[in-house]
């Protein structure tokens, strides 16, 4: 009985993946056909193919480069904490590593560099907010061999669980599966300790395919669970806070990648006030955090803003604190 049960699951994933596929994969095609894409934002820097060459040589013409490669190369760690009234007791305590936008394969070194950062940071999760690859059209192979290099060397008692960004393509889903990555895409996951639990929400990329659907995803989880959503942008803090989410963890913006002096950022190509591009946010009662990425886009550098794995640790808050 248990192998049978244990087919019809299987056959059930294997169907459900094929769908969502070539949902994605119909919104992938109508890309290559029209100049502006679908999701949120009127306008997307994604089809402004000739806007990195031009940087690219402006920063090869001022010497710039291979600085802003090497600080491409050197990531930080970033430990924070994140305190919450309804968290379940037994999550207290709960430690999440978080990569986003690793663009594996943009820089030679770099999946090697994320591997030695990585390797002796103990977790109970780890979870991948998409964009794994480097280029958004053209073929997916590079990518699953520089990620065979980073994921051994996560340290998660409790595995590991990614969402598609805007970069990755519909057919990347059952290599990173098969690689041990839970993939999410518009769906939900408990996470048991106990007698308690928490849910993962997870998206499919709403910037640029604009295929979420978090009422779907929301289908199965309690309105009073502890919600946790991963999604690739920070462009959905309306329909978060209308869902009770509680921690909301998102990428996309790489926090500019080149911010300039006094100034900011040049560009976080994001429909959404700037302040919550990058780092620690509060939205309406939602906790926040948009990570400035560990890898790169459209050219493998860094000025000002360097790449990031984030280590975040869910804390009980005692409800006298906060009175």
């Amino acid at each position: 009985m248990s192998v049978a049960i244990g087919n019809h699951v299987a056959e059930s994933r294997a169907k459900e993946i094929e769908r969502l596929r070539l949902k994605r994969r119909s919104v992938e095609l109508s890309h290559l056909e029209a100049w502006l894409g679908r999701g949120r934002g009127s306008f997307h820097f994604e089809n402004l193919e000739f806007l990195p060459h031009i940087i690219r040589g402006a920063l090869r013409l001022t010497g710039m480069l291979a600085r802003g490669e090497r600080n491409a190369l050197s990531p930080v760690v970033r430990n924070l904490v994140f305190d919450f009234e309804n968290l379940p007791e037994e999550f207290d305590g709960f430690r999440i590593l978080h990569l986003s936008d690793i663009h594996a394969d943009g820089l030679f070194g770099l999946a090697e560099t994320i591997a030695d950062l990585i390797r002796d940071i103990e977790v109970d999760l780890c979870v991948l907010t998409g964009d794994y690859r480097f280029e958004i059209h053209g073929p997916c192979h590079s990518v699953y061999y520089n990620m065979e290099k980073i994921l051994p060397a996560v340290n998660s008692k409790r595995g590991i669980v990614g969402v598609l960004g805007n970069h990755d393509f519909a057919e990347e889903v059952p290599e990173l599966e098969r690689m041990g990555i839970k993939m999410l895409i518009n769906e939900s996951l408990e996470l048991r300790s106990g007698m308690s639990s928490i849910w993962l929400v997870g998206l499919d990329d709403p910037h640029y395919y604009g295929c979420d659907d978090l009422p779907a995803a929301l289908s199965e989880v309690p309105d009073d669970a502890f919600k946790l959503l991963l999604v690739h942008t920070p462009e959905m803090l309306d329909d978060a806070a209308a869902a009770d989410i509680d921690l909301y963890l998102c990428g996309h913006t790489h926090g500019g990648q080149i911010c300039l002096p006094l100034i900011g950022p040049v560009l976080v190509n994001a429909s959404c006030p700037r302040k919550y591009t990058r780092g620690v946010w509060n939205y309406k009662g939602v906790q926040g955090f948009t990570s400035a990425g560990i890898g790169s886009s459209g050219v493998a550098v860094r000025f000002n803003c360097p790449p990031e794995v984030a280590v975040l640790e869910l804390r009980k808050r005692d409800a006298a604190d906060s009175r």
